[in-house]
């Protein structure tokens, strides 16, 4: 009898600490409460068709916004048009393909969008990978590193011009606290991680690149019109990590599950960011809950934030042509 009342008060004890948890989470989740109508705007999000991607893009449609779903799967992508345009009743949203692993397919991209559209007025760098074996592109770059990093970097300046001339406009960066671990080598961003942690630190690594490159080009847009933040959007109930073995994604789906917050939850920093008018004219800062907070430490490196962006500008082949957006 007593074995029976100590294994159920350790069962009720894990019970009440699952309860703690999800309590936690949720009266700690900040939720975007802005107003913003978008109607008359563009705005565009990559990765939309799934996970906090599509309700961020959800988001905007149901302020009336014309939005395009920048993503690599055409079927998926279309899917979750059909799904926003059915909730919302905005039939303005549009699917566009993108490889964010392709320098080419960027390129091409971005072509397409200056040629077509009259105006950006938000660009949201939402798509990304992690937690898989490193491997590089047809480019010769890491892959996780360009789909993550480079090809966002690459697209961003693309499209600067066309958001200068929509300004004021934002652009919001999804990065994650996982950078507070990054240790990047500035001698070879390309390099793979030599650790039994590598898949987790080569992730980390690309968030970290993705708060300095907040940093500077925050500094390179100044007087502008456009401002750029970075958003942390929590530990998140997302398919991210779909790349992953069988095992190790039934393990992470268990706990993700069990402790992580819903999808639609993990977007509300990146509304906040790119509609509050909180914030308006505040750039270069880093958000977490719908609350602006410290970047990490190593994110605060501006030397390093310098360094990053000239590798990047060598590994993207980044012409004198597509430097003249920062031109004055």
């Amino acid at each position: 009898m007593k074995g029976l009342w100590i294994t159920l008060g350790i069962f009720l004890s894990i019970i009440a600490i699952f309860i703690f948890i999800k309590l936690y989470l949720v009266l700690t989740t900040g939720w975007d409460r802005s107003p913003t109508c978008l109607v008359g705007k563009t705005v565009l999000v990559t990765g939309a068709n799934t996970g906090i991607g599509f309700y961020t893009a959800l988001d905007f449609a149901k302020r009336g916004a014309r939005v395009i779903l920048a993503c690599r799967n055409k079927s998926k992508a279309e899917k979750a048009q059909a799904k926003i345009i059915e909730e919302t009743g905005n039939a303005n949203v549009i699917v566009r393909i993108v490889d964010l692993s392709s320098l080419n397919s960027v390129r091409q991209f971005a072509k397409e969008i200056n040629e077509t559209e009259e105006r950006l007025d938000v660009l949201v760098n939402n798509a990304g990978i992690g937690c898989i074996d490193h491997s590089y592109t047809a480019d010769g770059l890491s892959l996780t590193m360009q789909s993550n990093h480079f090809g966002p970097f690459l697209l961003t300046i693309l499209l600067i011009d066309l958001m200068k001339r929509s300004s004021p406009s934002r652009i919001v960066v999804v990065s994650s606290d996982l950078a507070t671990i990054g240790r990047i080598n500035i001698n070879d961003l390309n390099s793979p991680v030599g650790t039994i942690f590598a898949k987790a630190l080569d992730y980390s690594n690309t968030k970290l690149c993705n708060l300095l490159f907040t940093v500077e080009l925050a500094k390179k847009l100044k007087n502008t019109g456009i401002t750029v933040n970075a958003v942390h959007p929590g530990a998140v109930q997302t398919d991210f990590l779909k790349e992953t073995k069988s095992i190790w994604q039934k393990m992470l789906k268990l706990n993700m599950t069990l402790f992580y917050r819903s999808t639609e939850a993990g977007a509300q920093t990146s509304i906040y960011a790119a509609t509050s008018k909180d914030i308006e004219g505040i750039t270069g800062c880093y958000f977490k809950d719908c609350k602006r907070v410290s970047m990490p430490r190593s994110a605060q490196n501006v030397e390093l934030a310098r360094k990053v962006w000239e590798e990047s500008e060598q590994f993207v082949k980044l012409s004198f042509e597509e430097k003249k957006c920062f031109q004055l």
